[in-house]
């Protein structure tokens, strides 16, 4: 049986002190996450890595010795005989250095790979199968018709165009058209206007980071940049999500603790390669290169950390049934929670067309993974720094948009729009031209 440690303790897994000492629960880890990583293979290269720091220690203190000896020396035979043995220093200093470059290279490399061990109260399953339902709003609605998919109703109110998108970009792309254009903005300022009121500040960032800013945040590891756009020549990689581009704006900064939790609402256009995903959701614009998303961010104390995470599902919930559209929330399992995140649910609306559910909301928190790696952290009123705990998720992204369409058709073949957008659209209902 592995030995019982709190929460707040395994939340500075990645601290190597912590690593050292709690092997066997990292290992665990990694096992509920499916990820290998060589963690026997870790401490041996920690291992040589403090051996070979204290060795270059040790050079540099025989070297500053020989420096002020050497200021004192006044007979050119014994100089000579000193400066003999600071070139024997150098020589060993600068193999040394060499050999911890390449020693350091594989420990930061095995570091990196090990990902945030999830929350206690996560269950443990192999993948998205073995996620848990644990409630459902609203009722579904019952039609006297075969209802339409999305991109059907799109093609026939010419709201959506793929093929012309196809003609231009290639496949999953779409152009959002006449009324759907005006709907998504309504959905935007309607997201801005309610969280605003909730202390969110509004943001749009950039749409391209840094790799290094991706590394910060978790991503790039374990084949993630696979589903990335990236643009080597310049050494940038396009968001696949908003909160990529949030999370590090405070990088090595220090919050101080009566400033937290800072929220932000990032608006932003995001992109995804959707690797993996070939055959899948082709028709429309379910899953898709390029879509655009408002996604809510909070930088937390670590003793808040879970309530903030449950806060922002509530607004999640509240968004959604501000528009009346059926849901569910599920809770993801130890296998598919990815790299950063510690816990995650997803809400998903009802698609009448599909005759279930489907994914458009998620919120993570990642603890204080991202945090170690972006080195942001708090001043406690005592003076003390720890690191703040990172949470993201989704507003609105395009998916409620696809839920709208299929929820709200009408016999006739049009869509009436929820009353919680009508004041920003202006219009009730989309009708065939």
């Amino acid at each position: 049986m592995l030995p019982l440690i709190r929460f707040n303790q395994i939340k500075n897994m990645l601290d190597i002190k912590l690593i050292r000492q709690n092997p066997e629960l990292v290992k665990e880890g990694c096992r509920k996450k499916q990820v290998k990583v060589d963690i026997d293979r870790l401490l041996e290269i920690d291992k040589k890595r403090r051996e070979l720091m204290l060795a270059l220690e040790d050079i540099r203190a025989q070297k500053n010795k020989a420096n002020d000896e050497i200021k004192q020396i006044h007979d050119k035979s014994e100089r000579e005989v000193v400066i003999l043995k600071m070139r024997e220093l150098d020589n060993g200093n600068d193999r040394l250095e060499a050999e911890f470059k390449e020693v350091d290279a594989e420990f930061q490399g095995l570091m990196g790979l090990i990902p945030n061990p999830p929350a206690p109260d996560v269950h443990e399953g192999k993948d998205d199968s073995e996620n848990k339902v644990i409630r459902k709003w609203g009722k579904l609605p019952k039609f006297d018709f075969e209802p339409k998919s999305h991109f059907e109703l799109g093609e026939s109110l010419d709201i959506i165009d793929t093929k012309r998108a196809g003609k231009v970009s290639g496949s999953r792309f779409g152009y959002l058209k006449n009324e759907m254009a005006k709907l998504e903005l309504a959905m935007i300022n309607f997201a801005v206007d309610l969280l605003s009121k909730e202390g969110f500040v509004p943001v749009i960032p950039p749409v391209m980071i840094s790799l290094d800013s991706m590394k910060g945040m978790g991503y790039l590891e374990h084949g993630g940049e696979e589903n990335m756009y990236v643009l080597e020549k310049d050494n940038l990689v396009l968001v696949g999500t908003s909160e990529q581009s949030i999370g590090p704006m405070h990088k090595d900064e220090i919050f101080e603790e009566k400033g937290l939790p800072k929220r932000y609402l990032g608006i932003s256009t995001c992109f995804r390669r959707e690797a993996g995903s070939y055959g899948k959701d082709t028709k429309g614009i379910l899953r898709v290169h390029q879509f655009n998303k408002v996604e809510m961010f909070s930088f937390a104390k670590p003793k808040d950390s879970d309530k903030e995470h449950e806060y922002l599902l509530s607004l999640e919930e509240k968004l959604m049934q501000a528009l009346k559209l059926p849901y569910q929330v599920v809770k993801m399992c130890t296998g598919d929670l990815g790299m950063p995140a510690a816990r995650k649910y997803d809400i998903e609306a009802w698609l009448p067309s599909e005759n279930r559910y489907r994914e458009t909301h998620s919120t993570s928190t990642c603890t204080d993974f991202q945090a170690r790696r972006l080195n942001i952290r708090l001043r406690k009123k005592d003076g003390e720094l720890e690191f703040v705990h990172m949470l993201n998720g989704t507003a609105f992204s395009e998916r409620p948009l696809l839920a709208i369409l299929e929820n709200y058709q009408q016999k006739n073949g049009s869509v009436k729009v929820p009353d919680a957008l009508q004041k920003y659209t202006g219009f009730k209902e989309i009708t065939k031209k």
